[in-house]
């Protein structure tokens, strides 16, 4: 399975298992994605959620070759959900990140309440290079936690950065050794669960509560931009050449 799904006492942990193609998400895996944290959700027994991937790969984010075959082209499709899903989560989200984590592998991580990064973590906005814009309310979650200037230069350019970069950034709690970012995720997630339910559940609303509104707005407006540009020429492009192992041409662009 594509997706693995583990109970550890009120734990639930949902894990990236596509190890062979550096775990990149399929819409069959959205919809298992969406799945396992809305039976977390209304599981009473379940008071925290882990995300996590491989001991050297979180997400290469999407599956390009899937992503061609199944474009998100439509509001209700898997991965839409699977984003609305996450940013109405009532219950701590915690994440542990080894690795590559790429495009919505570290969009997903601005929805989060604790992320523990290895020091091998490797993180990447890439949507611009894709012809796309960024999603999953990155646009106004990254200039909030990073600052304009930081969310900026790691949204326009899409360049690649380290687990130091991302903790100065505010994007990660914590770097650790690589080999100790799962038992701290671990240790975080059970430590929440052994609080008062509603106690941890009101303060994260709290927490969010102010912003609420503006990301599903702006959970909307991404939509509706990376919908309508996944048909332009740019993004063609980019997605030809992924496919062709080649630098895309965008000289012609406007």
């Amino acid at each position: 399975m594509d997706i693995l799904v583990s109970r550890d006492g009120a734990v639930t942990t949902i894990e990236f298992n596509r190890p062979q193609r550096r775990n990149a998400i399929t819409s069959a895996m959205y919809t298992e994605l969406t799945e396992a944290l809305r039976e977390a959700e209304a599981d009473d027994g379940v008071r925290a959620v882990i995300f996590r991937g491989k001991a050297d790969v979180f997400t290469a984010g999407n599956d390009i070759e899937d992503f061609i075959q199944r474009p998100p082209d439509a509001d209700e499709t898997p991965v839409f959900h699977f984003l609305r899903t996450v940013a109405h989560a009532t219950k701590p989200l915690v994440a542990a990140v080894n690795g590559p984590a790429v495009g919505i592998g570290t969009t997903l991580l601005f929805h989060c309440d604790l992320v523990y990064a290895g020091d091998n973590a490797r993180f990447q906005l890439n949507f611009t290079s894709l012809g796309v814009v960024p999603e999953f309310g990155s646009t106004y979650l990254l200039p909030l936690i990073a600052g304009y200037r930081r969310a900026s230069e790691l949204l326009l350019l899409g360049e690649p950065f380290g687990a130091d970069q991302a903790f100065a950034a505010g994007i990660v709690t914590r770097v650790l050794p690589a080999g100790d970012t799962f038992e701290a995720a671990a240790q975080a997630a059970a430590k929440l669960a052994s609080l008062p339910p509603e106690s941890i559940r009101l303060t994260k609303e709290l927490i969010k509560d102010a912003h609420r509104a503006a990301i599903d707005k702006q959970l909307q407006k991404e939509g509706e931009h990376f919908r309508r540009m996944l048909g332009k020429p740019a993004a063609r492009e980019a997605m030809r050449a992924f496919m062709e192992k080649r630098r895309p041409d965008f000289s012609k662009e406007k």
